[in-house]
């Protein structure tokens, strides 16, 4: 347990994130998360995490460990057809993971994921934030829509708002 990790995510705020994402960006990306769902039969879910519990810091729960956490509480990995995926954003640590559902990851591959991540750090170092986001939305959309194209009446099976804790 680092006690230097534990300070950052007890002080880190509300106003931590306000300062990555104006309202207008979060407005922005929920209508891109609704866009990219009537390209597929897809479902995409962005995650806000401003600090990890105090719970979770005395575990030294990792920023991936927390993302498959809340991928499973969330239920993206129940989706039809296991075609999931979420954008996990840890803001205390700078740290983000992208978890696709079993039938997705089998489609994209690791490389695929990596290239995607690769892309969102660059973004994130120059601090384009919402750029970043949605320009991982943009490929995303793509390969879920080359995986699962859309199908006349598909149900939206999880809310496209961005989600916080």
């Amino acid at each position: 347990m680092c006690i230097a990790r534990i300070l950052k995510h007890l002080t880190t705020t509300k106003g931590h994130v306000s300062a990555l994402f104006s309202e207008a960006d979060l407005q922005e990306i929920q209508q891109a998360i609704t866009a990219s769902e009537k390209q597929h039969n897809g479902e995409v879910v962005f995650f806000v995490e401003k600090s990890l519990p105090l719970s979770k810091l005395r575990q030294n729960l990792t920023s991936r460990e927390r993302a498959l956490e809340i991928f499973s509480q969330m239920r993206v990995w129940d989706t039809a057809q296991n075609k999931g995926v979420m954008i996990y954003l840890l803001v205390a640590d700078r740290k983000f993971e992208i978890i696709a559902d079993r039938g997705l990851d089998q489609v994209v591959k690791s490389a695929g994921w990596e290239q995607i991540k690769t892309n969102l750090e660059e973004n994130f170092r120059q601090r384009n934030f919402k750029e970043g986001i949605l320009q991982a939305l943009t490929v995303i959309t793509r390969h879920l829509s080359q995986a699962f194209p859309y199908v006349a009446g598909d149900k939206n099976e999880l809310s496209d708002d961005v989600k916080f804790v």
